[in-house]
């Protein structure tokens, strides 16, 4: 098993900054890819970025590239999510995941954490 815990989100104004964290506790030599979802009120979970345990190697959608860095300290086997320039519609629960294989799914998600950006 592996656990995961979010920390970071809060309130910010449009063009500002939050760091998410994700610390990952339990079988995190298991860990294969670790990424991060969004889910807006009304809206369907989306996927943000993803990395690479091994090897750091990063995956994201075109829309959140450039102001979105995924980046990850395997020391403290914690993922981060640097957000910059943020606007409210990345207004979200933010989840990060992680998943033991190359398959789709992900295994283990965290209980997400707020980020609302005001205009």
């Amino acid at each position: 098993q592996v656990q995961l815990v979010e920390s970071g989100g809060g309130l910010v104004q449009a063009g500002g900054s939050l760091r998410l964290s994700c610390a990952a506790s339990g079988r995190t030599m298991s860990i294969y890819t670790m990424g991060w979802f969004r889910q807006a009120p009304g809206k369907e979970r989306e996927f943000v970025a993803a990395i690479r345990w091994s090897g750091g190697t990063t995956y994201y959608t075109d829309s959140k590239k450039g102001r979105f860095t995924i980046s990850r300290d395997n020391a403290k086997n914690t993922m981060y999510l640097q957000m910059n320039s943020l606007k409210p519609e990345d207004t979200a629960t933010y989840y990060c995941a992680a998943k033991t294989s190359t398959a789709l799914r992900y295994d283990y998600w965290g209980q997400g954490t707020q980020v609302t950006v005001s205009s």
